[in-house]
This record gives C-alpha cells, structure tokens and sequence, in this order.
C-alpha cells in the first residue's frame, strides 16, 4: 500500500487539474466565441464522448496493460492541452471540440482501467482501503481545484490554468511510468493466458479454480467479441444490474442537484449568489474525506468491503440528505445534513466500485466500462431535464422527483435482496476474483 499511495498522489494532481480546468476551460469556451449556445455544445461533446467512451474502454481495458493506457490518456490530455496553449487564436474555437473529445474519452478510458486493475494492484483484500485513499485524494482535488480556479484565473489567466493542467498530466504519467504495475492484461499479454498474480505491494496469493478460471477464460473471449457482451455480462449477475441501475438514477439524482444549486444559492442570498454553493461543496468534500477514513480503518482492522445492502441503504440517505439541502433549513441544520450527504456519497461510491470490483479480472474492465456509460448517461439526460424543469418548478421539487426516484429504486433493490435472502439465496459481499474468494470477506459489513 505505500506505493500505492505514490500512485493515489499522481491520481490526485491529475484530477486537481481536470477540475481547475472543468471551471477555466467552459468559461474560456464562452468567452472566446460569446455565444452560450457553443458553451453549450462544448459540454454536450465532453459529456457525450464520455458516455459512448465507456464500453470501449472497456474493451481496451481487457486487452491492453492498464497501466499503459493510463499513462497514454494522461501524455495525450497534456499533449491536446499544450496544442491549444500554441495554437493561434483562429484556430483555438476548433481544438477546444478537440481537446472537449480528448478530455472525455481519456478521462473514461483512464477512470476504467484503473478502477478495474486495483483488485490486481494491491490485492483483493485491501480493494476498499485502496478504493478509499482514491476518493479522498479526488475529494481533496475537487475542493483545491474548484477553490483555485477563479483565483488562478484572476490573477494570472487562461493560458497558466492550461498550463497547470497539462503539468498534472505529466505528474500523473511520471509517477505512473515509475510503478511496477502488472495487472491481469499485462502477465498475459507477456506469458500467455496463464494468470499468474501480482502486485505493487500485496500479491494474491490463493490458487485460482481449474473450473472458475476455464469460465473466466471463456466470458473474456465471448466479450472480446461480442457486441453485446457488456449487457450479456449484466443478465448473469442480476445483483450487479441492479446495482448499475441505481446509480444511473443516482446520475440524474446528481444532475438536479447540481443544476438546482446555483438557482437555490441565488435566491437565498442575492448579494452573494455563490456563498451557500461554497459552503455546501465545501462541508459535502469533509464528509466524504471523514467517510474514507472510517472505511480504510475499517476495512484494515475487519478485512471486510462494504456490500450491497450498505451501497442501497447508503444511497438513500444520501438522496435524502440532498432532498433536505433544498427544504430552507436554518444554517446549522443545512451544514449537518451536507455533511451527512457527502459521508453517505462516499460511502455509497466505495461500497459500488468494491462491489464491482470482486467479480473476475476477465470481466471487470467491461463492467467498468458499461458503468461508466451509464452513469455519464443519467447525468447528462438529467442536466437537460433539469435545466427545463427549473424554468417551471422550484428547486425543491425538482431535486425531489430525481432523488426520490433513486430511492424508491434503492427500496426495490433491498427488497430484491432481502427476497434472495428469504429463498435461500443471500449474495455474497464479495463474489469471487479470479475465481477465489479472499478468506477475510466471508461477512457482511
């Protein structure tokens, strides 16, 4: 784990620079060209790039090192940042759709890969605690990057905020170049389909079935194939449809908040429109951090990930956290209930990427890849729905159909689970990697 926490650092700076630039780069869209509807456009083209980005990732997740895709997306994101750094003014509104196809398809490609070779990184064991220490550095890269965008901006320009951002990428694949990480994609491709396991600091070491890794074998071949196979890999594991269903909706969920909160701030103080927005992102980056903690020290001291009936319950009370964000509530109350939101969205985020992550290496980088979809997807329908209800209906409301529709989901999936429960069929927390099942999660958390 110490050298993954090298990697967790590069992973960070990278995402540090992503969020500086989501602020710089849509503000420079518009005022470059002064046309919203081009500003516009430019978000349509990243977020739909991103959502048709991600089944391909995960085939290139389930042929080629991971590693070297990742340090790949992050050299070609600087490379595409540098470009447009050089560019003359003439040609800047072009490589800016470029750079907007760049940044999402990079972006998924390097997301899928690396959350589908952490099992392999650091062992399936300490899948959570690895899970954890990423969502704290993003979490720590949201607030900076969002808190020094405008700072950045106004004192020193577009072209510095450009800058940092491709320095990030470098940082990122530096330190990336440096590891010796070998995953599932790589041992093949140098040994042939012999799995033999390895890690950057905690190795698993339990044999691998004949028969679990003969039907590994067989689902990464169909899949390498098929069209259709991300989808025929979801109707094997209806627990795991379920569960991609529900963060879809968690998208949209995401989406109305997200859209309804500069209306909502607005309103509440006038005078300083972006003073509650600070103060929500703010106190919803401390929760989440606080959540990580609990987990990583959880997780070390049990040996246990969190599992389904955690990611739904988590779910719910994160959707009614934001619900109650929208109600008026006094200061003090608001702050407790955005603190609650983001320890319940961290805990909700850890507990699904574990989750997925238990099933076999030969299918992950798929699943990862529909997901990704699949999220971006709900979030992108929801910020056009928001955007059009927003015009007829308060923000209340709005935010209240999305996420009451994510918990009314999560309601049936516990319903779900509590049926297979009762039939003599309760899912594992954690399905096998690889064909095993590590021998410290045999509970429920």
């Amino acid at each position: 784990m110490r050298r993954f926490r090298l990697l967790v650092a590069g992973n960070a700076v990278s995402a540090y620079g992503s969020y500086l630039n989501m602020v710089a780069l849509n503000v420079f869209v518009y005022q470059l060209t002064g046309s919203a509807l081009t500003a516009g456009l430019y978000m349509a083209v990243r977020l739909l790039t991103s959502v048709a980005s991600g089944v391909v990732a995960g085939s290139l997740a389930s042929r080629i090192p991971r590693k070297r895709l990742m340090v790949g997306s992050d050299l070609t994101q600087a490379t595409a940042l540098v470009l447009l750094l050089l560019a003359p003014s003439g040609a800047r509104v072009g490589l800016l759709f470029v750079l907007a196809v760049v940044a999402g398809a990079c972006s998924t490609v390097s997301g899928v890969s690396l959350r589908s070779a952490v099992p392999e990184i650091v062992g399936a064991d300490l899948r959570t605690r690895a899970n954890s220490l990423l969502a704290t550095g993003r979490s720590l890269a949201m607030v900076a990057g969002f808190g020094s965008a405008s700072v950045i901006v106004a004192q020193l320009g577009y072209r510095w905020a450009f800058a940092f951002d491709a320095l990030s990428f470098l940082v990122s694949a530096s330190v990336l170049t440096s590891l010796s990480i070998r995953t599932e994609a790589a041992r093949e491709e140098r040994e042939g389909d012999a799995p033999v396991s390895a890690a950057v600091s905690a190795p698993v070491s339990a044999p691998v079935s004949a028969a679990k890794a003969e039907q590994g074998g067989a689902a990464g071949r169909e899949g390498g194939g098929g069209r259709w196979a991300s989808l025929v890999l979801l109707r094997s594991m209806p627990v795991v449809a379920v569960m991609v269903l529900v963060r879809a909706a968690d998208g949209l969920g995401s989406s109305s908040h997200n859209v309804a909160l500069p209306v909502y701030s607005a309103a509440l103080d006038p005078a300083r429109p972006a003073a509650f927005i600070s103060q929500f992102w703010a106190t919803w980056a401390i929760g989440n951090i606080a959540v990580q903690q609990i987990l990583s020290r959880y997780s070390s001291r049990t040996g246990r990930s969190p599992g389904e009936r955690v990611f739904a319950l988590g779910a719910c009370v994160m959707s009614a956290s934001f619900i109650l964000v929208f109600s008026g509530l006094p200061t003090l109350p608001a702050i407790v209930v955005a603190l609650v939101a983001g320890m319940a969205d961290g805990l909700t985020e850890v507990a699904y990427v574990s989750r997925l992550q238990a099933v076999p290496d030969a299918q992950r980088a798929r699943l990862f890849g529909l997901s990704a979809s699949v999220e971006n997807l709900g979030f992108g329908l929801g910020m056009i729905l928001n955007g059009a209800l927003l015009e007829h209906f308060s923000p209340l409301r709005v935010v209240g159909a999305f996420h009451g529709l994510a918990i009314l989901l999560c309601v049936g999936f516990l319903g779900l689970l509590l049926r297979r429960t009762v039939a003599g069929r309760p899912t594992p927390v954690a399905e096998p990697v690889d064909g095993r099942v590590p021998a410290s999660e045999g509970g429920r958390a």
